[in-house]
């Protein structure tokens, strides 16, 4: 692809490097922010700068948030003693998307995969045994909502051995999500109905 600016195939070089952006359109979104007002540029260049200058993480549940806590974890609304594992961030959108379910969360920060190098103490699990296994806490049921992938079969037995000395039920989403298949691309009928039918985990292994 030629460009008539060195700038420009600069600018399309960085976009590009998003996913699912080719140079096409990041050559398309470069023309656009060149006819827009360059105020237009400057707003977008401020928000990507603040973004990984100023985002944090939940200190609880490690969901991204804009102080210690995130909007989930300090909604009063929320049913506080259901907690929902997910790999992710996209998984936590996905299932808020769903509209069908309304406790709190825990992202992991990815899932088990030896093949990865990615072992459990690269993981958010420990910190989930300690909401878990405080004295006050009000969990009573961890949803497993991990993809139906050999990996996440394998997180999922994982930390149902690390919560099994509490008093906690363990369940996991119904297979509505194809076997194989990354929760973040579920259509959103089928993982609402699936967290809806979440079955017992700890019956089935």
């Amino acid at each position: 692809m030629q460009f008539p600016s060195r700038l420009i195939e600069h600018a399309v070089e960085e976009i590009s490097k998003l996913p699912g952006i080719g140079k096409k359109t990041a050559l398309r979104l470069v023309l656009h922010l060149l006819k827009n007002d360059v105020a237009v540029s400057e707003s977008l260049a401020n928000s990507i700068s603040r973004l990984r200058q100023e985002i944090q993480y939940c200190e609880q549940c490690h969901n991204i948030a804009d102080g210690p806590q995130c909007t989930i974890c300090a909604n009063p609304r929320r049913q506080h003693q259901l907690i929902c594992v997910v790999e992710d961030l996209p998984d936590v959108l996905a299932i808020e998307n769903t509209g069908q379910y309304y406790g709190g969360y825990h992202v992991l920060g990815g899932i088990i995969s030896p093949i990865d190098g990615v072992g459990p103490d690269e993981l958010q699990i420990e910190s989930l045994v300690n909401r878990v296994a405080k004295p006050d806490s009000e969990i009573e049921e961890v949803i497993l909502a991990l993809s139906p992938t050999m990996e996440g079969d394998t997180t999922a037995f994982y930390l149902t051995k690390k919560l099994h000395p509490y008093n906690v039920k363990i369940s996991a989403i119904a297979r509505g999500v194809p076997i194989g298949g990354e929760l973040e691309y579920a259509d959103e009928i089928t993982l609402g109905n699936s967290i809806l039918r979440r079955r017992n985990y700890e019956n089935e292994h």
